[in-house]
């Protein structure tokens, strides 16, 4: 498996666990087991790895599931977003793609787990778009924004920040 220098960060919805790698696998994937999409709340897992030696935990430390004899699955204890599956006897780490701050730059190359793949799955770009959406309910996305936790898709001095008052 091929890896390449990048720069690359992420961490949960809340912001209290936040990573960083400094080289990433060629490995971006769907993995459709059921192990898996218990592990994401989801129909599959969008997944990609660093090697571990180039992982560094820049805030919090993550809760761990061991799903298996073999693997860990990580989370944020605080709000619960999904960050990574990690065989414990291997080398790497599988992040979630969608806990990166860039998910955009890691297309998945292969589906995996494919036994537990809901059968639907391949009519996913059939369906027409449509319902709401944050710019058809202006009020609602309004409300939302101005009490959005979420934190940015960036590294922050501190988080959450602290208030005006």
């Amino acid at each position: 498996m091929d890896r390449y220098k990048a720069e690359v960060s992420g961490g949960c919805q809340c912001g209290a666990v936040r990573y960083h790698a400094t080289e990433m696998m060629d490995n971006s994937h769907i993995c459709h087991c059921r192990m898996c999409q218990k592990a994401v709340g989801n129909i599959f897992a969008a997944l990609v790895a660093a090697p571990r030696e180039a992982i560094t935990w820049t805030r919090g430390t993550p809760a761990r599931f061991r799903s298996s004899e073999h693997v860990d699955r990580g989370f944020c204890a605080q709000c619960g977003t999904p960050l990574f599956y990690e065989d414990v006897t291997g080398n790497r780490v599988n992040f979630t793609i969608g806990s990166l701050d860039h998910p955009e730059l890691f297309p998945p190359h292969a589906n995996t787990g494919n036994e537990g793949r809901v059968p639907w799955f391949d009519t996913l770009p059939t369906i027409e778009h449509g319902g709401a959406t944050e710019d058809d309910r202006e009020e609602w996305a309004s409300a939302i924004l101005a009490t959005n936790h979420q934190h940015p898709d960036h590294d922050t001095a501190t988080w959450p920040p602290k208030s005006s008052d």
